[in-house]
C-alpha cells in the first residue's frame, strides 16, 4: 500500500465518482452505490464528469440502469469542479484520464474504482476507448455497455465498507 492510500481506505461521509461525461461509467456507480446504502445513512454519494457537454444519457445506459431498479430519468450531467473535489471524503475516478485531470488540476490523488472495490489497479474503460467505431456494430457496443453496468452494480457494495 502507498503511503497516500490509506486514506482511500477509511471511513468516509461523502463519495464523488468522475468520469468523462457523467453519462455512464460514474452515474451508474453513484446509482450502485445508492441502491446498496440503508436510507437512514448519512453518507452522501453523487457524481460528476471531467468534460461535460449538453448531451443526455444514452437509451442504452438508462435502459441497463432501469433494469437495476435505478431510475436515472432525473440525472442530470455535471461538470467536475474544485468546490466538488474539496467537498467529498472520497473521489473515485473510473478512468486512468480521470486520476490524472484531478490531479493536476486539483492537486489530489484519488483512487479508481476498481482499486477501491477489487484492490486492483485497472480502469474501467469507456465505449470508445474499447471500441471507437462503436456505432457501427451497435449488438457488440450494447453489449459492452451492459458488461459494464453489470461490473459496476457487481462490485460497488464493496465501498459499504468504506463509508460512515
Amino acid at each position: 500500500m502507498r503511503n497516500d492510500e490509506h486514506r482511500f481506505f477509511a471511513k468516509h461521509q461523502s463519495v464523488l465518482f468522475v468520469c468523462t461525461g457523467n453519462i455512464f461509467r460514474s452515474v451508474t456507480a453513484e446509482y450502485a452505490l445508492k441502491a446498496r446504502l440503508d436510507a437512514a445513512t448519512s453518507c452522501v454519494v453523487s457524481s460528476a464528469g471531467i468534460d461535460v457537454k449538453v448531451q443526455s444519457m444514452h437509451d442504452w445506459v438508462r435502459s441497463g440502469l432501469r433494469e437495476k431498479g435505478a431510475d436515472s430519468t432525473a440525472h442530470v450531467p455535471r461538470q467536475l469542479t474544485r468546490e466538488l473535489v474539496e467537498a467529498a471524503d472520497l473521489v473515485i475516478a473510473m478512468g486512468l484520464d480521470h486520476q490524472t485531470f484531478i490531479r493536476e488540476r486539483f492537486g489530489r490523488e484519488v483512487p479508481l474504482f476498481n482499486q477501491v472495490c477489487l484492490g486492483r489497479d485497472q480502469p474501467i474503460l469507456d465505449i470508445h476507448e474499447v471500441m471507437p467505431d462503436w456505432e457501427t456494430d451497435p449488438g457488440r457496443a450494447w453489449a459492452y455497455v451492459k458488461l459494464v453496468i453489470d461490473v459496476i452494480w457487481a462490485t460497488a457494495p464493496a465501498l459499504r465498507s468504506h463509508l460512515c
